[in-house]
């Protein structure tokens, strides 16, 4: 197949970038894959390292002139490069390929993912539906019930559960781990519980719940613990408010890293608490890396862990729940059974294999 990926944003991309690249490592072997995102993006930087891939720089402006004169630079793609596929993951590329491939002799067959749980009762979805895809995935049930739900429910509909690389993201040696938390967070007495993140810092990913959760703590139990939390650093004033609350030395900001099993490998229990979320890369990481894995119940996340089994479900933005939570974590320790099923979790249900067989089956149904 000739597959193109697209993409619209300008620097950083969230899940969009691993969820692309994944697919694009994947299936370079096999087919002709080429990647049309802005050169300015952090999602470009990591495909021209792949062989065999070709990156165009494209932009997917949301004005009117611009938006044209990309139009037609992507219409000569397509005719030039005659695509049986196009994979889109955004509105703003999404419009784009659809605008760019009407009365192509050769159109490729349009395939777009849903990342995120926003609406889709808007006229613009109505229109991309019905003139612009013909196959929606969502990586979640939440969010492919939502597509069942509008006007994409007249097309194929799959929930594909993100895909991660369990040979890449796996439980580290114990001794490469005390190492890992030693660098990040200095010596540690034995009795210090270690929670921590790679799924970012801003306020809706709702780690602050957990800093106030933990700020309730009697000091003799604050001091047993420690949140790692990587990312961009928090905006100042949520950095203030952990100072304030006495939690700034049991909150440690790595920053961004080049490398998230770093973090996680220092930690003994993985979270994520956000406010709202489909998918979660952030997670299946967690559970690949042996981390018992705490999740708020927005969206996709409690499909992703099974409460008691390999993590624990609580309601999103609750602090009174999350320090009971703590209290009981820091009374009884987490059992080796619940590191081993979060690690078979994720082996049984976010390797990437399965999540590439199953894109690759819809594409070949589509064009089919």
């Amino acid at each position: 197949m000739r597959i193109l990926y697209t993409n619209f944003h300008p620097r950083g991309s969230g899940g969009h970038a691993p969820y692309i690249i994944n697919l694009i490592r994947s299936f370079q072997d096999e087919h002709e894959i080429v990647l049309a995102t802005p050169g300015t993006s952090r999602l470009f930087a990591l495909a021209r390292q792949i062989p065999g891939v070709r990156c165009v720089d494209v932009a997917y402006s949301t004005r009117v002139w611009p938006m044209l004169a990309e139009t037609r630079r992507l219409r000569r793609l397509l005719r030039e490069e005659r695509f049986d596929i196009a994979h889109v993951n955004g509105s703003a590329d999404h419009r784009q390929i659809m605008l760019a491939r009407l009365g192509l002799s050769h159109a490729p067959r349009i395939v777009w993912t849903k990342h995120n749980t926003k609406p889709v009762s808007s006229l613009g979805n109505v229109i991309r539906a019905r003139c612009g895809t013909e196959g929606v995935i969502g990586v979640c049930d939440f969010v492919s019930r939502q597509l069942q739900a509008s006007s994409y429910g007249r097309l194929p509909v799959h929930t594909i559960r993100l895909g991660v690389d369990t040979d890449h993201f796996m439980p580290l040696p114990p001794s490469a781990a005390a190492q890992a938390r030693r660098e990040l967070l200095g010596e540690l007495s034995q009795d210090v519980l270690v929670l921590g993140s790679v799924g970012g810092t801003d306020l809706e990913k709702g780690w602050i719940f957990l800093v106030r959760a933990a700020a309730r703590l009697p000091q003799a139990q604050r001091m047993r613990l420690r949140l790692l939390i990587a990312g961009d650093l928090p905006p100042p004033l949520l950095r203030q408010e952990v100072e304030a609350l006495g939690m700034g030395d049991a909150t440690v900001f790595p920053g961004q890293v080049a490398d998230p099993r770093r973090v996680l490998a220092a930690c003994h229990v993985g979270f994520v608490l956000s406010l709202h979320e489909a998918g979660s890369y952030a997670t299946c990481e967690s559970l690949a890396m042996g981390l018992p894995t705490l999740v708020s119940d927005a969206g996709g996340l409690p499909e992703l862990v099974r409460h008691g089994v390999d993590g624990w479900v609580v309601p999103a933005g609750d602090v009174d729940a999350l320090h009971a939570w703590l209290l009981e974590r820091l009374d009884v320790p987490v059992r080796p059974e619940v590191a081993e099923s979060a690690r078979l979790r994720a082996l049984a249900c976010f390797a990437m294999p399965e999540a590439a067989q199953r894109t690759m089956a819809l594409y070949r149904e589509i064009c089919a």
